[in-house]
């Protein structure tokens, strides 16, 4: 079983800049991909970031520039560093992984832009 367990969210000015943490229970975090997701009010939850066991790293055109995920396997912790914020950024962020053929979330973590 694993657990995922977000934070870092906060409320931000546009422009501003946060950093969201994954910590993964368990001793295989290294084997797997991680993925950052988020969902707005009203909306379906999009996939936004994901870095490889490799540290291949992807992301939706709409944070592509302003974001950067990575990953401390040392720590069981992926990243979300999101730079240039805007109201548009405002979700429930959730970090997700995908083992032995099964989906792992984490609760989330609120993030909103707005001055």
């Amino acid at each position: 079983q694993v657990q995922l367990v977000e934070s870092g969210g906060d409320l931000v000015q546009p422009g501003g800049s946060l950093r969201l943490s994954c910590v993964s229970s368990g001793s295989i975090f290294s084997r797997y991909a991680m993925y950052w997701y988020r969902q707005a009010p009203g909306k379906q939850r999009e996939w936004v970031a994901s870095i490889t066991k490799d540290n291949i790293t992807n992301y939706a055109n709409s944070v592509k520039g302003r974001f950067t995920i990575s990953r401390d396997n040392a720590k069981n912790t992926a990243y979300l560093q999101m730079n240039s914020l805007k109201p548009e950024d405002t979700a429930v962020y959730y970090c997700n992984t995908f083992i032995l053929l099964k989906n792992y979330w984490g609760q989330g973590t609120q993030v909103t832009v707005s001055s």
